[in-house]
């Protein structure tokens, strides 16, 4: 009798062991089930912005995974092709080609930034001093010239023709007082020229190559205003289909946000201008 007693009881204490292991483990599964995962394709390894981000999704059971690529030709087709969820790498003249050229089905649900193109001087603190037949170094393609034409304009040294838009050439310059002469290079190479002219128009990634501080040393800044588009606003980018989704509404909201601003100020030292207000 009593030894089936014992044997009840150990039978008892076992379902109870295995049930609650059990539960355990459906609750394990459950939990798991239950985080949402968030593959956003980035280039580069600066991404310091994110950070914020995927800390406050994370409190909502969402984990958001930065992919990095090292090109700009891949991240939207592994979006596209739903490799990844968004991207976050490029601005709306790139995806508008891009969309053009491969018939993607991707559109932007949000604006981050614009990389600063400022205007430096070894020569010069404040463009008023900038004088008759100066020198002025300038990227030599389209994209970035036309950006350091509107930056040049903005700075009062030349005026362009209002109907240019936001992607001027130099046919486009219509009041050039100073007799400006832009000296035309790689945009890689306009670091590089600043001992021999006055001024030049430098991208925030090559500023920061050469130890420059965007948000510092300038003697001009890019402005969002500068612009009447988004051309170069760079984006958030979604499949077409998937644009409301409202977790990617909320990583937006969480990307436009104070703590970026910050990151944009104080790790990339003014180098990205917040382009959401």
């Amino acid at each position: 009798m009593k030894k089936r007693n014992i044997i009840a009881a150990l039978l008892s204490v076992f379902v109870l062991t295995t049930a609650t292991a059990c539960g355990k483990s459906e609750e394990t599964k459950k939990d798991k089930s239950d985080k949402k995962v968030v593959k956003v394709g980035v280039v580069g390894e600066s991404n310091e912005m994110w950070d914020p981000v995927i800390e406050e999704l994370a409190k909502e059971g969402v984990e958001i995974q930065l992919v990095t690529f090292t090109d700009y030709s891949t991240p939207n087709r592994a979006l596209n092709d739903g490799e990844t969820d968004l991207n976050a790498f490029q601005h709306y003249v790139f995806l508008n080609e891009e969309i053009k050229n491969n018939g993607y089905k991707i559109k932007s649900i949000g604006d981050t930034f614009i990389s600063a193109m400022n205007i430096y001087s070894n020569k010069v603190s404040n463009v008023s001093e900038i004088g008759q037949g100066a020198k002025i170094a300038v990227p030599n393609d389209a994209t970035n010239e036309g950006r350091a034409l509107k930056v040049l304009e903005a700075a009062g040294l030349i005026k362009l023709d209002p109907n240019a838009g936001d992607s001027p050439d130099k046919t486009d310059i219509v009041e050039n007082k100073l007799n400006i002469e832009l000296v035309e290079v790689d945009a890689a190479n306009v670091y590089s020229l600043l001992p021999d002219v006055a001024a030049a128009v430098i991208n925030c990634n090559y500023a920061l190559d050469n130890g420059l501080n965007p948000g510092k040393d300038a003697i001009f800044q890019d402005d969002v205003k500068i612009y009447t588009g988004k051309n170069y606003v760079n984006l958030i980018a979604a499949r077409t289909e998937d644009a409301d989704n409202e977790i990617y509404k909320k990583i937006v909201e969480a990307y436009q946000s104070d703590a970026v601003k910050e990151i944009f100020a104080d790790t990339f030292k003014g180098a990205y201008i917040a382009a959401w207000e």
